[in-house]
């Protein structure tokens, strides 16, 4: 109504305006300016372990038992009209010190005469003590006197074994110069043979210095390399990691290759390609024969080397042409190498005539034949990897000794088409085989 008495150039009136807070009143004062929501019990989670975990007063649980009530809050200071404890200016000495120096705190009356309560950390190493008589007879040893190991024991006792301040503090006017590992080499030489010789124990802790000085050698080596050392090493290391992959890999490129030339030579044989396992007698049942297990090692290689056409035994109808066709696992590349051998064999006159009339035995044999293509086509592909692995190898060695030339031998060399086609054997008795050497 203001907005509207603004345009219309009204003035307002004297009276007070009825609005709805005068009516009911304004009860915001009576409202609390906080209020507690309790957080809703998540799903899944019982009631006994949100009550833990959320209180009336929003609070957590303690971490520890306390008795206080307040969870682990710290307790406010009751403030009374009792007494409140004295304390004195007292003096006190420190029993770790031996010159008897005097020393003033603050102190509780009640503590007067106690003992000094940081006394209980003045901790000290037994340092072992011998006599003339045990010196002679168990101690003695070449390049130490009895001097010296006096000397040494007492800094032990001075300054607790810590043998750097005994280095520091070692009197070179009296004796020679030694090192930290000469000195603890023989403090623990000492502890061992009076241990031995009072306690009779065989088993002692004996110090290598020799071991300790090429350790700090080795620290201090690798602290004082330089950035192009460090820089180096890296180097050498990421050539470590490509070395041990490419090895890596050309182990598994063996096995592969490993894997056709098994398949390989049992294709050569057809006897053992048709050689099916015999079915073992209940008395053998249990005791595998090595020639069966080798013969299917084998089988399973040439499985994995050619193609694994699909199986159609399950139950219902199939067409007979399913078995002819290509898995789609075998891939783009494979299948157009197929294609171009079939045409280069003149078995098919263009790409439209590579299904041909699916009989029993056709199927079979169009099946074995696109199998030995593919062998084929993998082993071409190994002897190209192992003659381009070699010709590598013999560049290496050419490049490392100059004047120098790698004669490979013709054994290891591919074989051309008319060596291939004169090592073609014809094997007597069986006009139907041949065995490629």
């Amino acid at each position: 109504m203001a907005d509207v008495r603004d345009i219309l150039d009204i003035e307002p009136p004297t009276t007070v305006e009825l609005t709805k807070e005068s009516i009911l009143g304004n009860d915001k004062k009576n409202r609390k300016k906080y209020e507690y929501k309790v957080p809703k019990r998540p799903e899944g989670m019982h009631r006994e372990v949100f009550a833990l975990l959320c209180k009336d007063n929003n609070d957590v649980p303690p971490l520890f038992p306390t008795d206080t009530g307040k969870g682990y809050k710290q307790a406010r200071a009751k403030l009374g009209m009792r007494k409140v404890r004295p304390w004195k200016w007292t003096p006190f000495t420190n029993p770790a010190r031996t010159d008897g120096a005097v020393f003033h705190h603050w102190r509780r009356v009640a503590d007067a005469g106690k003992e000094y309560p940081f006394a209980k950390f003045n901790k000290k190493v037994p340092i072992p003590t011998y006599t003339n008589a045990e010196y002679v007879q168990h101690l003695v040893t070449n390049g130490w006197t009895r001097s010296e190991t006096d000397h040494l024991f007492d800094l032990c006792k001075r300054f607790d074994l810590r043998f750097i301040i005994i280095k520091d503090r070692w009197d070179r006017t009296k004796f020679s110069d030694r090192s930290v590992e000469d000195l603890k080499e023989r403090y623990y030489q000492v502890c061992a043979a009076l241990t031995k010789a009072k306690s009779n124990v065989d088993k002692v802790f004996v110090f290598d210095a020799e071991h300790e000085k090429r350790r700090k050698e080795q620290l201090k080596k690798l602290f004082e390399r330089t950035p192009d050392q460090v820089d180096e090493e890296q180097t050498l290391l990421s050539e470590l990691r490509k070395i041990e992959q490419r090895k890596k890999e050309r182990d598994r490129k063996t096995q592969d290759l490993q894997k056709l030339i098994t398949a390989a030579d049992n294709q050569a044989d057809p006897r053992k390609s048709e050689r099916k396992p015999k079915k073992s007698s209940n008395s053998s049942r249990n005791r595998p024969n090595k020639a069966d297990s080798s013969y299917t090692i084998h089988f399973q290689a040439l499985e994995s080397a050619g193609i694994k056409f699909p199986d159609f035994k399950n139950s219902g109808v199939s067409l007979r042409s399913q078995r002819i066709k290509l898995p789609s696992s075998l891939g783009q590349k494979k299948m157009k190498g197929i294609e171009q051998m079939l045409i280069e064999l003149h078995l098919v006159v263009c790409v439209t005539d590579l299904n041909p009339p699916p009989t029993e035995q056709i199927c079979q044999q169009f099946n074995d034949l696109r199998s030995d293509i593919v062998l084929h086509y993998e082993l071409r592909g190994a002897l190209a990897t192992c003659d381009y692995e070699l010709q590598s190898l013999r560049h290496q060695y050419e490049a490392l000794a100059p004047g120098k030339t790698l004669t490979i031998p013709p054994i290891l060399l591919p074989k051309t088409e008319t060596e291939i086609k004169a090592d073609i054997i014809d094997v007597v008795g069986s006009p139907s085989m041949s065995i490629i050497h």
